[in-house]
């Protein structure tokens, strides 16, 4: 009876180690997990926080978007294109003939005649021919002396803006002297 009870004894010794091994065994495989889960919600935080600043960011942006667009609506009111006949630039010039200072002389009247409050957005163009950085250039040059000549008319120099596009957005085929004439223009966008 003494051997069963120290065999007894060894099974329950050797039985309680086996449950407490378990049991610390377990306790180390829960805080383990707990550290792993814990770090998976640090980062699924982290990605929340940056979605939620990128749809606020998107919702900004969004909103600037529509202001400008209320603001553009009705806010065109008409162009006037310098390249017909009578106006064309000649190549690699930005002086303007007479009949070009007529044509601006008489837009210059009119714009004081209805003396509305506009804003003109002057634009130079080129040919393709010559390298870009230069068409640049002379379409700025065709853009500001368009812009000389309105405010020695009397338009505000506060009123105008100029800007190059150089031989971007043809309206005629490059191939053509016809065609590199046209291009060779001043368009005048009349903003209110």
């Amino acid at each position: 009876m003494i051997g069963q009870v120290k065999g007894s004894l060894k099974m329950a010794t050797v039985v309680a180690l086996v449950a407490g091994g378990l049991a610390v065994s377990g306790c180390a495989t829960k805080k383990y997990v707990n550290t792993q889960v814990g770090a998976v919600n640090t980062r699924v935080d982290g990605h929340d926080t940056q979605i939620a600043e990128l749809d606020k960011t998107s919702r900004e942006a969004l909103d600037r978007a529509t202001a400008a667009g209320k603001l553009a609506e009705g806010k065109f009111m008409y162009s006037m294109v310098l390249s017909d006949d009578s106006v064309k630039f000649p190549t690699d010039q930005d002086a303007l003939s007479p009949e070009a200072e007529q044509r601006l002389a008489d837009f210059a009247a009119k714009l004081k005649e209805e003396n509305k409050n506009v804003y003109l957005e002057i634009q130079g163009y080129t040919d393709a021919t010559g390298e870009s950085g230069y068409n640049e250039k002379l379409g700025q040059r065709r853009a500001d002396a368009v812009r000389k000549f309105l405010s020695r008319q009397g338009v505000a120099l506060n009123r105008m803006a100029t800007i190059s596009y150089g031989a971007e957005d043809p309206v005629a085929p490059n191939e053509t002297t016809e065609g590199r004439a046209q291009n060779r223009r001043v368009v005048i966008m009349v903003l209110a």
